[in-house]
């Protein structure tokens, strides 16, 4: 494979636990540079995954940048893990978690019948704890200073929302959503759907519109594809 990252590409690429996404942008940006002789080089992803996730990360790379928010509109696919009867401020495992509720008093159909009314377009209200602004600040900058700051719901579709296995209290899940869905809140929408509180304990986005995860590049693939592009065709940029 041989990229031509100034005039566009399109990177898809498997985001490690405990990454940004900014972080996989840097490492890819390095690595162009290193192996090409680019010095230059305009690079961006097409959604932010949370640390804590892992998943499907879109790069576009030169006159690709311009189709980045294409990339965005489109729907995505997740599949990840809830803990029914505890919360915590950030909705997953970032920050400590509450005291324990019981859960072992719910059913299937209950549970089955919560992830229905949630599925559909409704209002939902981003995490305290995340990248949106409030008053030209971070929201997760008040957060940090345990200062509550409304934040302004966003509409939101659930296309699909499916519990592929239930031991409780944990509830493997699969969801497919619109942009700008927060898979934290969906998680505390559910634990207040059903009274007990959740939280988000794993999640792996597997699909970008038609983009999917099983055609990605670990980051050790990547920079063997670039380090290998770079001997065949070195770049005239210096």
């Amino acid at each position: 494979m041989s990229f031509q990252f100034e005039k566009g590409e399109i990177l898809l690429v498997g985001k490690p636990y405990s990454w940004t996404s900014f972080d996989v942008v840097g490492k890819i940006r390095s690595l162009i540079r290193r192996y090409t002789g680019l010095k230059k080089i305009k690079i961006g992803h097409a959604g932010t995954l949370d640390p804590l996730a892992t998943g499907l990360l879109i790069l576009c790379t030169g006159k690709f940048t311009k189709r980045i928010e294409e990339f965005q509109e489109l729907d995505k696919e997740y599949t990840g893990t809830f803990r029914l009867g505890i919360t915590t401020p950030s909705y997953d495992l970032e920050t400590e978690p509450g005291v324990a509720r019981p859960v072992d008093h719910l059913t299937p159909e209950a549970l089955v019948e919560a992830a229905a009314k949630l599925t559909g377009t409704y209002d939902q209200v981003p995490p305290l704890y995340s990248a949106r602004w409030i008053d030209g600040k971070r929201a997760y900058t008040f957060a940090r200073k345990e200062v509550d700051k409304p934040i302004e719901p966003r509409k939101v579709t659930i296309t699909a929302f499916e519990l592929s296995g239930i031991a409780l209290p944990e509830i493997e899940f699969r969801v497919v959503c619109s942009k700008g869905t927060y898979i934290r809140s969906l998680a505390r929408d559910f634990g207040e759907a059903l009274g007990c509180g959740a939280h988000l304990t794993a999640l792996c986005r597997t699909r970008i519109g038609p983009y999917h995860l099983r055609d990605a590049f670990t980051l050790q693939e990547i920079e063997e594809q670039i380090q290998w592009s770079g001997l065949q065709e070195p770049s005239s940029t210096q």
